[in-house]
């Protein structure tokens, strides 16, 4: 692919009513006069990963680099030929081992290698470069490979697959759902929502569309409109995608039980290792969010049985560890997560369990990986993302508070769910503005969602502003449910703790 997708101008809004004039995109491997281009091989996981690393090395050097520019100069270590798809390690499927035919579905490429899968669509575009569906699906094929692999430069390929589809075919469904899943990779809800709506005027039982449009009215904040909106979805298409969803919803409502039930009956019907996974880490998260480990680890143990290589599972398994106290298999086993796929999650858990450790150089370890943060930040963004939460929930405890102060408010502008108000409560309070703060608290706490990491926060807040009462309530509710939620946040709110019945 030439580099044009590595600048940070905007790309003009996709066009679904006619045919795109620009040039037509390359599939990648070929160069746009047919040609093969083998001579530019895409980098492997590993030499992805040290682009990364080496960017965020280099940040740490030179901290007067502003990170705008830093995010050009990621975009194009990472994508400059990793744009292509075939560096990937094959598990011995074989390109062909998922049909590229036209009626292939993005969930067939789920439930197989989706690399391989991507692979087969290529060579099948590359002999019927008309077939919009398979545009449509190798689109959201690169949605899900940047959700899987972290792989942010995706994006930008995945928006011109879906543009050439509906250059073929104006308005069809599957590329408008498509869009609205790139939407939601991208923190876009609103535009999510946009195009799901749009696609389900086309075809109201499109799968993909009435998921996303579920996924981006929770990230909005908009709890009631999403629960009907699960409900529209278990009428027209039930089945795990919508179980998943209708599942969360309830647990963000605090009604954990009908979670937990719903997901251990799309359990009991998944049959392929991509679906036995899914649901088994969604399991698994739940029992970790009620501090539940031991169930925890035997659900991500599933998970991983299934798919060994299962990014949020191995997450999930190591968090779960490390509150279980066995924090050596944690660090191990985010050091092995972080090497392949650096996100911000798996690396602030990291670097907090190595200053909770405080061994001879762990410091310096844990200011590696928050600076690995900043550099993957760089990168989302240079593929089009919005990464405000992550930077405000990263820098409000590991960096620049007033950058997370200033991340916080404009993701709260952008929508009113719980995690932003959380997330904006805790800004607030990390630039000594508690009063302000309070408010915010509340809210994330308001659905009755059972969360360890919001109770700590509003008790923190509490404590800041005088309400002793308050804050004894929520950090002893924390510890209460999950008195392993965080290495560093569960050793603060005990001792928090203390001094408050100390102080009666």
């Amino acid at each position: 692919m030439p580099p044009r997708t590595t600048d940070s101008t905007p790309e003009r809004p996709d066009d679904d009513r006619a045919p795109s004039t620009d040039p037509e995109p390359e599939i990648p491997g070929e160069r746009e006069d047919g040609a093969r281009s083998d001579s530019a091989p895409e980098p492997g996981v590993d030499q992805r990963v040290a682009a990364v690393r080496r960017a965020a090395d280099g940040g740490r050097r030179w901290r007067a680099l502003h990170l705008a520019g830093c995010a050009v100069l990621l975009a194009v270590a990472v994508t400059g030929g990793a744009i292509a798809v075939g560096g990937v390690q094959d598990r011995g499927t074989g390109v062909d081992a998922v049909s590229a035919a036209g009626a292939l579905s993005p969930g067939d490429l789920a439930r197989g290698d989706l690399d391989a899968g991507i692979a087969s669509l290529q060579k099948h575009l590359r002999a019927q470069p008309k077939d919009y569906g398979s545009w449509a699906t190798l689109g959201v094929a690169y949605v899900e490979q940047a959700r899987t692999k972290g792989d942010p430069s995706r994006y930008p390929q995945a928006q011109r697959a879906l543009k050439r589809s509906l250059g073929l075919e104006p308005g069809n469904d599957q590329a408008l759902a498509g869009q609205a899943a790139l939407a939601a990779a991208r923190h876009d809800f609103p535009g999510a929502l946009t195009h799901a709506d749009r696609a389900l005027k086309r075809n109201p039982y499109n799968e993909r569309a009435l998921c996303t449009r579920i996924d981006a009215l929770v990230e909005l904040g908009r709890y009631d409109d999403a629960a009907k909106a699960a409900d529209t979805a278990d009428d027209r298409r039930p089945g795990i995608p919508v179980f998943t969803r209708y599942a969360y919803v309830h647990e963000l409502r605090g009604d954990v039980r009908t979670a937990r039930e719903v997901l251990e009956r799309a359990l009991s019907s998944a049959h392929a290792p991509a679906d036995v996974a899914y649901v088994a880490t969604a399991l698994g998260q739940l029992a970790w969010n009620q501090g539940e480990y031991k169930r925890a680890l035997g659900h991500y143990a599933r998970a991983l049985a299934a798919d060994d290589a299962y990014l949020p599972a191995l997450e999930g398994r190591a968090r779960a560890q490390a509150a279980s106290g066995d924090r050596k298999a944690a660090v191990r086993g985010l050091e092995q997560v972080v090497a392949r796929f650096p996100l911000p999650g798996p690396l602030v858990a990291l670097g907090e369990l190595y200053e909770d450790r405080g061994a001879d150089g762990d410091r310096a370890k844990a200011g590696d990986q928050y600076a690995l943060v900043d550099a993957w930040t760089a990168l989302a963004r240079a593929g089009g993302a919005n990464t405000d939460l992550e930077t405000a929930l990263a820098a409000a405890d590991h960096g620049d508070k007033k950058e997370a102060l200033r991340a916080a408010r404009a993701e709260w502008d952008r929508r009113h769910s719980v995690h932003t108000a959380d997330a904006l409560a805790w800004a607030l309070h990390v630039n000594g503005r508690d009063e302000e703060a309070l408010p915010y608290a509340r809210r994330a706490t308001a659905t009755g969602y059972r969360n360890a990491v919001f109770l700590y926060h509003r008790g923190v807040i509490e404590r800041a502003t005088g309400d002793e009462r308050g804050a004894r309530s929520h950090l002893k509710a924390a510890l209460d449910l999950n008195p392993g939620f965080s290495p560093l946040g569960a050793r603060e709110a005990r001792t928090a703790l203390k001094d408050l019945e100390g102080n009666r």
